[in-house]
């Protein structure tokens, strides 16, 4: 992923509300989201390169989405592929705070990530780009290329639409959670980060929404777990056809049994 946007525990009707963006090359392999076939309670994407995932939930209301930490100069060669992490934690049964001491001991060796992850008790950040891992107060987040919140242009104009979203009190239609994830206004040059990739590079990655010859967003996601766990998790698939996008949709209750 490179923009998550999410209110937890913010609003009267929802425990989370989440709308997440991932951008990739349109060359790598992926499958779109939907019960995997191995681990029947994930409900994920899956990169086909790798055997990771980008953003998932599972039956019993776990939870995890990565982003990369945009810095070129610090690649490291080799590095194990970050999805593994999503489907790790996805996978597995280990606590999120056992979980967090396991990143914090071993993140050191991948490539720079930021990753939320948790349960219906609490949610966690981790970065391996510094910042200190910490559980997730109630409120209006944001991430993408860098630490949490950061206020790059599309994480500040999205958190300032999600909580405009949240202040109404209402139900939350997804349609208007896709449109912010739509947005593909480029950002004035002296709010552009500089995160190595010169200013051309950072113009084009500037939006929400990206759309270029062989680099973009590939899908948008909506989850929303309500009060009552019910979870809606809403999934479109782009690819190189912005504009004819493949829609799928789940909804189920969340079962500490499943």
């Amino acid at each position: 992923m490179c923009l998550i946007l999410l209110a937890y525990d913010a609003h009267p009707l929802y425990r989370l509300i989440l709308a997440a963006n991932r951008d990739e090359f349109l060359s790598r392999p992926a499958a779109p989201a939907t019960f995997w076939d191995d681990y029947p309670r994930i409900l994920a994407g899956r990169d086909l390169k790798e055997g990771g995932a980008w953003l998932g939930v599972t039956r019993s209301g776990r939870i995890a989405a990565i982003t990369n930490y945009r810095a070129p100069r610090s690649e490291l060669q080799d590095a194990p592929s970050r999805g593994g992490l999503v489907s790790g934690f996805l996978a597995g049964s280990m606590p999120a705070e056992d979980y967090l001491a396991f990143l914090s001991r071993e993140g050191a060796g991948y490539n720079g990530f930021n990753l939320i992850f948790g349960d219906m008790r609490h949610l966690c950040w981790f970065s391996n780009r510094g910042g200190e891992p910490k559980y997730l107060q109630p409120g209006i987040h944001g991430l993408s290329n860098h630490l949490l919140d950061t206020p790059w242009p599309k994480v500040s104009q999205g958190r300032d639409a999600v909580e405009r979203l949240v202040a109404s009190g209402k139900n939350v239609a997804a349609e208007t959670l896709f449109a912010i994830l739509a947005d593909r206004t480029i950002a004035p040059d002296n709010l552009l980060p500089d995160t190595g990739v010169g200013i051309e590079l950072e113009r084009l990655l500037s939006p929400g929404f990206i759309s270029a010859p062989t680099y973009g967003t590939r899908s948008s996601t909506v989850i929303l777990i309500d009060r009552e766990e019910r979870v809606t998790f809403i999934e479109r698939g782009f690819n190189d056809l912005p504009e004819k996008p493949k829609s799928s949709e789940w909804s189920f209750r969340i079962s500490e049994e499943s």
